[in-house]
């Protein structure tokens, strides 16, 4: 598959699997999964056909693993950044003791004044690493490395959660609990 179609697929079943699956006639079920042959049946639908060797290779080649397929190879999810309610069934894990938040420079004066609040979203996503934090800044603008002092929110008694990719989730993160570069 080219690149440049895998990205527009990739892209598209991102908002069909975390955001809209009515836009192609899904319905995920409460943990996020749909059958893949409902997914390319709404694919079809949408004029948008896909093969099961396609999407294999999306779901194979996606950087940050943004999907799953099931153990017996029947169903398809997201593995985080749904804003339609599912249940992810993630438990609790001790994170870190620093994780990082990747924005843009244009977010730090709200980010200063309510810390990072999860919108529209299930929860905030942070990263183990700076440099895929910086990755996620910039694709809004000028990334800005937020630090975030996991430790000590765990110690407070906010619950931290890791997805499948690695994804580090939490509710929120209040301001006090954030380092911000000079």
């Amino acid at each position: 598959m080219e690149e440049q179609r895998r990205i527009k697929v990739s892209k598209f079943l991102s908002l069909v699997l975390r955001h809209q699956p009515e836009q192609i006639g899904i319905q995920l079920d409460a943990h996020g999964w749909v059958s893949i042959e409902e997914l390319m049946h709404g694919f079809a639908n949408e004029g948008r056909s896909i093969t099961r060797e396609e999407l294999q290779e999306v779901v194979d080649t996606s950087d940050k693993q943004r999907f799953a397929i099931s153990a017996d190879g029947l169903r398809i999810r997201a593995n985080q950044g749904h804003s339609v309610e599912v249940d992810l069934g993630y438990t609790p894990t001790t994170p870190p003791e620093m994780l990082y938040h990747g924005t843009s420079e244009r977010n730090i004066a709200a980010i200063r004044a309510s810390g990072l609040t999860k919108g529209a979203r299930h929860h905030v996503h942070l990263s183990g690493d700076v440099e895929t934090a910086r990755k996620v800044g910039a694709r809004h603008g000028a990334a800005v490395v937020l630090g975030v002092r996991a430790g000590a929110m765990v110690q407070d008694g906010h619950l931290f959660y890791r997805s499948a990719n690695g994804v580090w989730l939490t509710e929120s993160v209040p301001a006090i609990y954030l380092v911000f570069p000079t």
